[in-house]
């Protein structure tokens, strides 16, 4: 999945770095980080500092990789030096890019992820004043009525629903092109097997039963934590597909299971394990 990089290690744990000429450095702009692709050894390249104006230059420190650091522009006025071949594109358009190496994928992952939370929370919601970084972890505080914002992680399930030798795939009615899984967001007051029970009863019209939980993925584009499920469906098989949120819901045998064009998420490792035949 995109966070496996082993051996390079990730590190999230916030120190109020300042920044010199070979960090790492994310600027996003309308949600396109600016990078570079090079096709021929397919590596995402990205700038460091020295290919930015760094005077008067606002920076965050986001995390580590190994012993490389990584920081994000703050400053929308800032311009790139012009560099070569560097151009803006969206964290799903670099996913769907042919890759050499995760390593660079998932730190822009996790960098939109945070960019997307900084550039949210903006005020604050209690009381409009203007937020300020925190100098002593991953918050931003209120001046004014002392309020704190931490980082927003919405929960989510993936559910593989299985009938004897046959698992139930989906097609999203927008978005996502590829064979996927029932998924949806935990509502207020839900726990995850809550979540999985009504999540399969609104968009295939199934009962379940026998839910155990499987893994966890972060996924930085929806600034989701998924938690995989498996679980049987319980009683009547005949699917009720929500128009509008699916555009195909079919019971498929192992054998016919069509797996997404990478191995970045929990769904296609989901679906990849019944395919193969495992015991679940």
């Amino acid at each position: 999945m995109i966070q496996d990089i082993f051996p390079s290690k990730f590190d999230n744990h916030f120190v109020n770095h300042n920044f010199s000429d070979d960090d790492i450095v994310f600027y996003f702009f309308e949600s396109k980080v600016y990078v570079r692709y090079d096709s021929e050894s397919q590596e995402i390249i990205l700038p460091t500092f020295k290919d930015f104006s760094s005077a008067g230059l606002s920076a965050t420190y986001l995390f580590s990789i190994d012993n490389q650091k990584y920081f994000l522009i703050m400053d929308q006025t800032a311009v790139p030096a012009g560099l070569k071949n560097f151009s803006f594109y969206t964290p799903r358009q670099l996913r769907d890019m042919p890759l050499s190496s995760k390593v660079e994928l998932f730190a822009v992952f996790s960098a939109y992820h945070l960019w997307k939370w900084y550039d949210d929370n903006k005020f604050c919601g209690h009381c409009g004043k203007t937020l300020e970084h925190d100098t002593v972890e991953r918050a931003l505080f209120c001046p004014g009525c002392k309020s704190k914002i931490y980082p927003r992680i919405n929960p989510a399930v993936i559910i593989g629903i299985l009938n004897g030798d046959k698992i139930l795939i989906t097609k999203y009615r927008t978005g996502y092109a590829h064979s996927a899984l029932v998924a949806g967001f935990t509502e207020f007051g839900e726990t995850l097997e809550q979540t999985v029970e009504r999540e399969v009863m609104e968009e295939v019209g199934l009962k379940v039963k026998n839910i155990r939980y499987y893994k966890s993925q972060p996924w930085a584009l929806a600034q989701d934590l998924l938690a995989g499920f498996f679980c049987e469906v319980d009683g009547d098989e005949t699917i009720r597909m929500d128009e509008g949120e699916l555009k195909y819901a079919e019971w498929v045998s192992r054998e016919d299971v069509e797996l997404q064009p990478n191995d970045y998420s929990l769904t296609n490792e989901m679906m990849k394990l019944f395919k193969s035949g495992a015991s679940l």
